[in-house]
Order: C-alpha cells, then sequence, then structure tokens
C-alpha cells in the first residue's frame, strides 16, 4: 500500500501576486520614512544643543538674572516652535496613519517658519552689518567689562550660533520643500496673516512686560535704544515681513 505525500497548502496566484505587492509597498515605505525622519531627528537634535550649549556663558549668565529669562528672545520662542514642529513632524514619520500630529505640525509651520526666516533674515543682517545692535555689551546692568573704554561684545561661539539662529529657518524651510504640500488659498490669505499678528501682538506685550521690570533693559539693543513708537513700528515691520515671507516661500512651492 502507497501513502499519499502530504498535502501541501499552495496560495492562489493573485494571493501571491497580492502579499508580495504588499510587501514591496512596505518596503517603499520603509525607505521613505527613513530619511524624513532622520532629517526630523537631526534637526530637533541640532536645535537641542544650541539651547542647552548656552549654559555656562556670559550672556546666559546675564539673561538668567533678567525677568523673563530666556522667554524674553524672540529667538528663544521662535526656536521652540521650531523644535514642536520638528517632533510634530518626527511623530508623523513615525505614526503615518495619526491625522491628529500632521495636522499639529501643519499649525506649527504656518507660524514657525515665517518667524524662522524673519530672526534669521534680521539677526545675521545686523550681526555682519550693525553688530552693536543685535549684540549685548558688557554694560546696562551687565557684568563689568575688564575695559573701562569699549565694552565688549558677548558674542556666542558660532556652532552655537548657528544651531540658534539657522537651524530653525534652514530644517524648517527645508522640510517645507521636500516633504511638504504648499498651503492652500485660504491659509495663505487668512489662516498665516491670523497667526503672525496674533503671535505678534504676544509678544510685543510680553516683551514691554520684561523691559518695565529690567529697568528699560530689553533682550535686543535696538530695542533698549528707541522709543516705545519706534518699537512699535519695529514689531509692525517684522510681522509684515513674516506675513510676506510666507506668502513668497508658499509661493515658490511647486
Amino acid at each position: 500500500m502507497q501513502t499519499q505525500p502530504p498535502a501541501r497548502f499552495v496560495l492562489p496566484w493573485n494571493a501571491r501576486i497580492s502579499t508580495l505587492t504588499c510587501d514591496h509597498l512596505s518596503c517603499c515605505s520603509m525607505a521613505q520614512i527613513m530619511p524624513r525622519a532622520f532629517f526630523h531627528a537631526t534637526a530637533a537634535s541640532i536645535m537641542s544643543f544650541g539651547y542647552h550649549s548656552l549654559g555656562g556663558t556670559q550672556i546666559d549668565k546675564w539673561i538668567q538674572n533678567q525677568y523673563g529669562g530666556h522667554s524674553q528672545y524672540l529667538t528663544m520662542q521662535g526656536l521652540a516652535l521650531a523644535w514642536l514642529a520638528m517632533i510634530a513632524s518626527l511623530l508623523s514619520d513615525i505614526f503615518p496613519s495619526s491625522q491628529s500630529s500632521r495636522l499639529l505640525k501643519r499649525y506649527l509651520v504656518i507660524i514657525a517658519m515665517p518667524l524662522s526666516v524673519v530672526i534669521s533674515s534680521i539677526y545675521w543682517t545686523l550681526v555682519i552689518f550693525f553688530p552693536q545692535l543685535i549684540i549685548q555689551s558688557q554694560g546696562d546692568g551687565m557684568v563689568p567689562s575688564a575695559s573701562s573704554e569699549v565694552p565688549e561684545m558677548l558674542h556666542i561661539p558660532l556652532p552655537i550660533d548657528l544651531a540658534l539662529h539657522a537651524a530653525p529657518a534652514v530644517s524648517l524651510m527645508a522640510d517645507f520643500f521636500l516633504f511638504e504640500s504648499r498651503y492652500d488659498r485660504n491659509q495663505v490669505r487668512v489662516k498665516a496673516p491670523m497667526a503672525a499678528i496674533a503671535f505678534a501682538l504676544w509678544y510685543c506685550v510680553w516683551v514691554e512686560h520684561c523691559g518695565s521690570n529690567n529697568d528699560g533693559i530689553f533682550p535686543y539693543p535696538f530695542l533698549t535704544q528707541n522709543p516705545l513708537e519706534i518699537r512699535i513700528g519695529i514689531y509692525i515691520a517684522a510681522t509684515l515681513l513674516a506675513i510676506a515671507s510666507f506668502k513668497f516661500i508658499n509661493r515658490l512651492h511647486g
């Protein structure tokens, strides 16, 4: 008596193709997710490095003794928003089906990207051409300078400077052009300007409050050296620059 070989279960040809297709799509999806996740994690790490590396520097010692601390700096508020946008992006990479993280990122970018562009544009322009308007000096209530003639400017080491004043704008713009879709007309014409104006009002009130509690010393010398009406003009100009830059960047997006 001959024994029959055990029956083998064979998937139908269409089921095998379906399985292979799913595996292929999964590999393709991972190949797309990994570069994004690496980019967002690296960007967030660079920003964290910039913030934490400030500790122990001369300017940080002064900041810690001021009312409002780091929060009175537009740079720090922009850095925090950019960092949150990168973290939301990373969560969206890890959980691509999560609509909440995706939506959170889009709303953060609509504020953080134009803000970071304004910060970088103003900061590096003044650092190169008029450093005395943007860099604090030893004086005005700061640690006494070793020189009795010319106050020494408290420069930030270049790696930290780049992490604080370049990385947010570069990261957000690169992310927008590489991984994001452009914003629609309603978001560009209504939501972005409203977000910029709301943030500008918040910062104006906050920095003026901090200045009044710091004997008229503001986080940036160009604010300290100007009266209220000029400062209001600066706030308005910066807000308009943020709105215009967002519209321009969105228009450049293909």
